[in-house]
Formats: structure tokens, sequence, C-alpha cells
């Protein structure tokens, strides 16, 4: 088993730039460049391992293998609050893209309670998880799309004990990016927050680093309210509304404190 281990690298996506020109080639005519990312929400487990083996990606009906170079088994569960990795970087046919595809390997697994489980991932090994998209890539173009799994949507716990792949993924590039931060404190309160819209339809969730921050990345633009869910039966709930959102910019919300 191949396992990719990668730092705490934060997308930081001050500028809304969806793609750039491509100064590095001076003959891109019939190719644009794809940088191709992988995120992730919370779950209430220790470890979702997924072995990413190969991408495709279908542009204008034909399917295009991407190159990835560290085919291995990623915990997803470390991707979140704006941490990524990068899958792959590389030119792309021109044209409408459809789909993205993640092929899996055999060795995925899920850790709960302490225990190691097979994670069932059917067709997941032959056509690929698919994540279905509406870009137009223009030559000399280079794109940032990012995969965002929400892994608590993702997995179906069986009634005999063992754990299926259900995937609920999104794409999302800079140009569809808006992002909510902060820190919550204190640590004690064990905060979870959510992103709520239409008043009971909850958009994603966070569950705070130990240093009490979070992030939600690749929102849509709109209004939220923030939901601070303290799992410490000390601490109050509590909740901010109106919590603006634009695309290429971050709402910070500086520190969210905890009442006892």
């Amino acid at each position: 088993m191949k396992k990719i281990f990668f730092a705490s690298i934060l997308s930081i996506g001050l500028f809304a730039i969806g793609c750039s020109d491509d100064e590095s080639s001076g003959n891109s005519g019939d190719t644009a460049t794809l940088e191709l990312r992988l995120t992730d929400g919370p779950a209430d487990y220790e470890e979702i391992n997924l072995d990413v083996q190969a991408v495709e990606i279908i542009v204008e009906g034909e399917n295009i293998n991407f190159p990835i170079p560290n085919p291995g088994v990623y915990n997803i569960l470390e991707l979140n609050n704006g941490i990524d990795v990068l899958l792959g970087n590389a030119p792309i046919p021109v044209g409408d893209v459809s789909q993205i595809r993640l092929i899996l390997g055999d060795d995925n697994t899920i850790r709960v309670n302490g225990e190691l489980h097979p994670l069932d991932t059917p067709s997941a090994q032959q056509s690929g998880l698919k994540v279905n998209v509406h870009y137009n890539f223009e030559p000399g173009m280079v794109y940032h799309v990012w995969l965002d799994f929400d892994a608590g949507k993702s997995i179906v716990e069986r009634g005999n004990g063992t754990y299926g792949l259900k995937p609920v993924v999104r794409a999302y590039t800079d140009l569809t990016n808006g992002m909510i931060e902060g820190h919550v404190l204190p640590i004690e309160a064990l905060t979870t927050v959510y992103a709520i819209q239409n008043v009971q339809d909850t958009i994603a969730v966070a569950i705070p680093e130990p240093t009490g921050y979070f992030r939600f990345s690749g929102m849509e633009e709109g209004t939220y309210n923030l939901k601070f869910d303290a799992g410490n039966e000390a601490f109050q709930d509590q909740e901010l509304e109106n919590v603006n959102v634009t695309f290429g910019n971050i709402t910070n919300l500086g520190e969210v404190i905890m009442v006892p």
C-alpha cells in the first residue's frame, strides 16, 4: 500500500481567477492546463482512506487520461478547513468538459472506533467516481479545480457492520469559490459549525482545528446563517445571522466565543 502524506497547505483564493494566461508555454494553441486538487468536509470517523489510482476527464465527449504523479491512498479526513492536496497539473485538450472521474484501486478503508474496515466502492474501480461539471477550457489558459468530498454524506453504514461509499462530490473553481473562516473558542466547547440557508438547509459543516480555526470553501454567493453547536453541554449554542459570501473573497468572522 502506498499511502500519501501531505502538509497542511491552505488554498488561499484571495484573487478571483478561475483561469489565467499560460505564459510558460509558447505553443499552447490546442491545450489548456488543469490543476486538479482534492479536498473534503469533516465526518464522524477517524479515517476515510481512498485509493486514488487514476483520473479521467471527459472533454468534447472523449475520455482523456489525466496524469497524477502520486497515485495511492489519501485519508480525505485530513483535507478540511482549507487544506487540500494536488492530484495533478498537466495539459488537457480544449473544449467542453462535462465530467471528471476518480478511478479507485482496491485499498479503500475506513477507521471507526480504532478499527479499520474495508470500504466497499461499487463500480469505482471500473468506471470511477463521477463528478459532472460544465466547463469550457480555452487554449493557453490555466484552470484550477477542486474536487470536494462531503465525507459525512458519502458513507453508508450497513446493518451487518460493513461500510460502503456512496460519494457526494462537487467541483468548484476559483471563480465559484466563496469562503468563510474564523476561530471558535474555547476549544473545550467542542463546537461544530454549520452553514445554513433557507432556515433549515445545512449547506456545509466544519469541525474546527485544535487552534479553533475553521473554514468553509467552495461556497455559493449568498447569505448564510452560521450555527455554532456546542458539543459540551456546559456551553451555550451560538448563531450568527446574515453572513455574506461573494466569490473569490474570504469572509473573516474573527473570533467567536462560546459562552458557558
